[in-house]
């Protein structure tokens, strides 16, 4: 596991503290503040993977994910055909599934 620099913690404890304030709970929390992190790492091209594996941020509009967080959320909610939909319908089809 690579260890993030101490820039990279202090923006995971903000952006921690900031979703508590808003009435997350601890685990939604440091899910959402790791999740940031990172993109913003793979961003920033300091880690091997340039791809997300996740489905990205819950707090994101399904329109501003990217087509691989689209498709693996549509994979979680065993959505088929869904490596031949294009973005527009990858969002369809999982508005329409949930």
């Amino acid at each position: 596991m690579v260890k993030w620099s101490d820039k990279d913690e202090r923006q995971y404890d903000h952006i921690k503290q900031s979703q508590l304030e808003r009435g997350k709970s601890e685990d939604d929390a440091e899910e959402v503040a790791a999740r940031t992190v990172n993109k913003q790492r793979r961003h920033e091209g300091r880690t091997p993977n340039q791809k997300t594996q996740g489905t990205g941020n819950p707090n994101t509009r399904l329109e501003e994910r990217t087509v691989d967080e689209l498709r693996n959320l549509a994979a979680d909610l065993e959505i088929s055909g869904r490596s031949k939909m294009n973005k527009a319908d990858l969002i369809d089809a999982i508005r329409s599934r949930r």
